[in-house]
């Protein structure tokens, strides 16, 4: 112990002095800096798993579930016929969707996933106004958001790494 540290009283026993005030504000700042990461990383887990659900509940699990309709109903842009279009939305709209909520392989994750909001925004209803393709752009918005911030420390691959 330093020498400030224990204070002598006159019946022979120490007793630990409280630290110094500049000690005392250096604690709680690592304790708000601490706090500040903790929900910085809740903020991360909501966001990746509300995104990922949503995506999938919305689009992944009805083209998934109902793959004959979805043949008949899924636009082909690039022509690439259309169960290898079909299979691609599934693997964006579900299984990325799913490594995202993991928390594996986030920011590659969310590449197919941008990559079909775009191309269904620009190229397969690009007369839709901001007001009819409000959720695409949202999605958009919020996967660009992750593939930025990256997983956050609660994911499968932070704590696996």
């Amino acid at each position: 112990m330093s020498a400030h540290a224990c204070k002598s009283t006159g019946a022979g026993a120490d007793t630990i002095a409280p630290a110094p005030a500049h000690r005392r504000r250096g604690i709680l700042r690592g304790q708000a800096v601490m706090n500040e990461s903790k929900y910085q990383a809740l903020g991360l887990l909501f966001l990746r798993v509300s995104g990922a659900v949503f995506l999938m509940w919305v689009h992944g699990l009805p083209k998934l579930l109902h793959y004959s309709d979805q043949l008949a109903l899924i636009e082909d842009p690039f022509h690439l016929g259309t169960h290898v279009t079909l299979c691609l939305a599934i693997v964006a709209e579900v299984l990325c969707p799913l490594l995202i909520i993991a928390g594996v392989r986030v920011r590659l994750a969310c590449l197919p996933i941008l990559a079909v909001l775009w191309v269904a925004l620009l190229v397969v209803h690009p007369q839709w106004t901001v007001f009819e393709g409000q959720f695409g752009w949202l999605l958009l918005i919020i996967f660009t958001s992750i593939l930025i911030a990256g997983p956050g420390r609660l994911a499968l691959s932070q704590r696996y790494a």
